[in-house]
């Protein structure tokens, strides 16, 4: 009797089994089907990966340490990401093209990696760009500013940095116009960044009728400048202007007086902004001036400024100008993969085109840097050059 109990117990349970509904599974969206690059998958336990490629040792490391503090302030404030967790992957590329090829293939060989906020400079990105073109990783750089990257015709490279060419045309601008100045000599380190803006400066300088007396390139990391300098100073400048970074410019402005050029007029691009240009040239770098992405004043930048300082323990724009730019470049990339993301069940699943082309169609983002709208080459650029020189050993404002 209880073995006959057992068997219609058993029959019962697996009519019961056979008429229940089936478990709802969950399905891949067709989107990663269709999509040109296909889509990150993450499973409930992955982190959606996202990247800084810049200097983080040597003569130039501040520029990295400082970017990548901003951008931990973007993730913290982002939060997640429809449940799932963002973690930063920062790398030090050297500043340099072979570091910024190296970097960009370690970073897309990882399958939950999908955005940079970088490279931080021009060199590093021409040699990533193709590497991250071919993989569908969307960048938006807070610091490359030469104006060929996006003439590349690159549809994932993208920045909210002003160009050179801008900066060219202030820096040449306020020479002739704002101080007179007819006879400038231009130096430059040779680098993608450095050489571009010189040239720029170069060709602004002299359609407003100035004369370019001496145009020559300097070996970076280099401590002796005196033969160069001796040689500019045989054409008599009343200004030089330098494009390249700051540890070069303060060697520059270090050895200017033996030159017999105290008395001539020093600018320079975005490169050289930040403490340590000041600590490093002293008094030797009083007046000198610069061009910078330092913000103007607003609510989110004073926010921004608050949570920086509580979280660091120094001002932003202290050591790089790049501090709101960089904190931007990552905040508004988060906010777009959280627009693109697609979760099915237990999965994340991220589509690598359509990332791409919402970073390049962002339309009126609002970061602490002023407003982002990506025109169609990839430019995203909030606000323009805005023109500093040294005071009592500070970065001010011109006037």
């Amino acid at each position: 009797m209880i073995k006959k109990f057992f068997v219609v117990a058993l029959v019962l349970m697996m009519v019961l089994s056979a008429c229940a509904a089936p478990e709802a599974k969950a399905e891949v969206p067709e989107v990663c089907g269709t999509d040109s690059f296909g889509c990150a998958v993450f499973s409930k336990e992955d982190p959606i990966k996202v990247g800084y490629a810049g200097p983080l040792a040597g003569d130039y490391a501040a520029y990295g340490q400082d970017q990548v503090n901003a951008m931990l302030l973007a993730i913290k404030d982002a939060g997640d990401i429809l449940g799932w967790t963002i973690e930063m992957v920062a790398e030090d590329d050297g500043a340099s093209a072979e570091g910024g090829a190296a970097v960009a293939n370690k970073m897309v060989s990882d399958p939950l990696f999908v955005a940079i906020a970088g490279p931080a400079f021009s060199g590093d990105s021409a040699a990533a760009i193709p590497i991250f073109e071919k993989a569908g990783i969307p960048m938006m750089s807070p610091s490359a500013t030469n104006p060929e990257l996006t003439a590349k015709d690159s549809k994932v490279f993208n920045r909210n940095a002003f160009t050179d060419v801008d900066q060219a045309v202030a820096a040449s601008a306020y020479l002739f116009d704002t101080a007179g100045v007819r006879k400038i000599a231009v130096l430059h380190d040779g680098g993608d960044y450095g050489q571009g803006i010189a040239n720029g400066v170069s060709a602004n300088f002299t359609a407003a009728g100035g004369e370019v007396v001496a145009f020559e390139a300097i070996t970076a990391g280099e401590a002796d400048y005196s033969a160069v300098l001796a040689a500019v100073a045989s054409n008599s400048p009343e200004a030089i202007y330098y494009g390249g970074y700051n540890a070069e410019a303060s060697v520059l402005v270090n050895q200017m007086k033996q030159a017999g050029l105290e008395n001539v007029i020093f600018f320079a691009g975005d490169g050289i902004y930040g403490t340590d240009f000041l600590t490093k040239a002293g008094e030797n770098g009083e007046g000198a001036l610069c061009t910078t992405m330092v913000p103007p004043a607003s609510e989110a930048r004073i926010k921004f400024d608050e949570a920086f300082v509580a979280a660091y323990g120094v001002e932003p724009g202290t050591i790089t100008a790049y501090t709101w730019g960089s904190y931007d470049a990552l905040a508004v990339l988060l906010h777009v993969i959280e627009q693109v993301a697609i979760v099915s069940g237990d999965t994340l699943y991220i589509p690598r085109g359509a990332l791409v082309d919402a970073v390049r169609n962002v339309e009126d983002f609002q970061g602490v840097a002023g407003t982002i709208s990506c025109q169609s080459n990839g430019e995203c650029n909030a606000s323009g050059p805005i023109i500093y020189n040294v005071k009592d050993g500070d970065w001010v404002v011109v006037d």
